[in-house]
Parts: C-alpha cells; sequence; structure tokens
C-alpha cells in the first residue's frame, strides 16, 4: 500500500474472506520487521496514530478497539500510551505474533479471534480499522461499517484508513510495491477493491456516522510519513457517531 501492507480483520461470517486472512497469516512472521514486508506500515504508523490521537485527546484510560489489528502495530502505540486496547483479527497467525510481541515488550492488550460483527461488546470511546477495509469484499462492506459504527459508543469515534482509487495508487501500491520492489507478494491487493474517499464517506454515513476529518498520508523527504492534502493514495478518514 503507499502504505503497501493491510491487516486482514477476516474470518468466519461477517466481513470474512478466508483468502484474505491467508494472505496475512503467511506475513505474520514478518510483521514486526522493520525491513521486511511491512517496513510501509512500520513507517506511516507514527503518523497516522498521531493523527488518531489528535482527535482523541488525552488517551489514557480510553477504550479502544483495533479492527484487523494484524501483529500489532497500532495497537501496542495507543496501549504505551495507557489507553485500554481491544484488537480484534481473524489471521490466528498475525493474532498469536500480537500477542508474542506484547509479551515480549510488557504491553498489556486484549487481543481476540474474530470480526467486528461478531463481537457483541461494544461502548468503545474509539473504533479504528486501519488498512483494513480494501480487503473487505464489497458487497459486506455496508455490514462492516454498520458493526464499527455499532462497537462505537454515543459520540464515540470511528477512524479508517486506506487507499484510493487512482492511477497513482495503480503505480505506486500494485505496480511498485508488488510488481516491482516486491514489497508484498504479487496479488496482496486487488485495485478494484480500493476506495475512493466519497465512496468510504458514504458508506459511514450510511451507517449512521457523522464524517468529522479527512487527511491523506505521503512519503516525507526526510523518510517515513506526513499527513498532506494529497489523498490520491493513502488516506485517513475520521467519523462522530451521534451522541
Amino acid at each position: 500500500m503507499g502504505n503497501t501492507a493491510g491487516s486482514a480483520e477476516l474470518s468466519g461470517g461477517g466481513s470474512a474472506n478466508a483468502a484474505e486472512v491467508a494472505k496475512f497469516d503467511a506475513l505474520a512472521g514478518e510483521w514486526w520487521n522493520p525491513r521486511g514486508p511491512m517496513a510501509p506500515l512500520h513507517a506511516m504508523n507514527p503518523v497516522r496514530m498521531a493523527w488518531i490521537a489528535a482527535r482523541l485527546g488525552p488517551l489514557e484510560g480510553l477504550r479502544i478497539l483495533d479492527v484487523g489489528c494484524g501483529a500489532g502495530l497500532a495497537a501496542e502505540w495507543l496501549a504505551r500510551r495507557q489507553a485500554a486496547v481491544t484488537g480484534l483479527d481473524a489471521a490466528g497467525a498475525a493474532l498469536e505474533a500480537a500477542r508474542a510481541h506484547a509479551a515480549e515488550s510488557g504491553v498489556a492488550v486484549d487481543y481476540r479471534a474474530g470480526t467486528p460483527e461478531s463481537l457483541e461488546e461494544g461502548g468503545f470511546d474509539a473504533v479504528i480499522a486501519l488498512e483494513v477495509i480494501e480487503h473487505v469484499p464489497a458487497a459486506e462492506r455496508p455490514a462492516f461499517c454498520a458493526a464499527l459504527a455499532r462497537l462505537a459508543r454515543p459520540g464515540g469515534l470511528v477512524v479508517l484508513s486506506t487507499l484510493n482509487r487512482t492511477r497513482r495508487s495503480w503505480l505506486f501500491a500494485i505496480l511498485g510495491a508488488e510488481r516491482l520492489l516486491r514489497w508484498l507478494p504479487v496479488g496482496t491487493h486487488d485495485w478494484k477493491l480500493f476506495l475512493r474517499p466519497s465512496e468510504l464517506g458514504a458508506l459511514l454515513r450510511g451507517a449512521g456516522l457523522a464524517v468529522t476529518d479527512t487527511a491523506g498520508m505521503v512519503p516525507a523527504v526526510s523518510g517515513g510519513f506526513r499527513i498532506s492534502g494529497d489523498m490520491a493514495v493513502n488516506y485517513l478518514m475520521a467519523a462522530r457517531k451521534p451522541a
């Protein structure tokens, strides 16, 4: 993904897709390698998490659900700042890697297997799904977004990050990251499943949420990523559940 890696939030039922789960299970052992296939996620994580944190205020004590948590890059970032984090994923090997890394790092995260549709617990201050929805089949996205909205408390925040469906995203994420640079196995992403911001906004509004903020993420000259108004490849979107 211009961020070229995504976490798979998929399992039996709901937004589940066995092929997508298998893709990310195969990458589980490399998730915490900053020079491996997940290098773009490592580069992107600080800026996307800072953007999210700026919209939440002090993180200490907030209940946050990380949907499609993978091996825990975002979940650990939040937990280190004293948020009470639940990580949800359907890729079993990724969850094993997440639990092992959290134990080694002394970070407390409640990791669970499943999909947001299957999770009964709700009332989270924030629900995040980062680099996930582009792996959810298009027909299941309304139910996926409705589940994210249901799991947030009244007044809570829902944040997604994903890839835009543009010529530039195909050049960066498919041609560059998969076919030329081989950061990820060919076929990790399906460009046709990328979402334009207008499409994601419509899904969130259809789930009863009010879109409050959008931002692009672009490579920084100094390395890593920076927030930008350019949403042609990677972007974030925040939405609020009515109080």
